[in-house]
């Protein structure tokens, strides 16, 4: 029993040492985008200092937003497909 108990906790403590060694939150395989919008949503690189706008900066801002509607979007888009000769 005594061994048991021994095995156990030789299991609970590598298998703790191994979930520090490796970052749960960053899969191999992920690509750098994936990780910027993990990042990013998460909040883990966030600015501690408070993020301010002056009101000339918003009213800017604003302005570039409503440039946008300016222009017509069309009835339809032309699609052609993309070769090699005509890249």
């Amino acid at each position: 029993m005594i061994r048991y108990v021994m095995l156990l906790a030789c299991c609970v403590a590598s298998a703790t040492l191994m979930a520090e060694e490796y970052p749960r939150h960053a899969p191999a395989d992920e690509t750098a985008t994936e990780r910027l919008l993990r990042v990013q949503s998460s909040g883990e690189q966030a600015s501690t200092r408070l993020q301010v706008q002056t009101a000339r900066e918003r009213d800017q801002s604003m302005q570039r937003w409503l440039d946008t509607y300016k222009y017509e979007i069309p009835d339809f888009y032309r699609w052609t497909k993309m070769t090699e000769r005509n890249n």
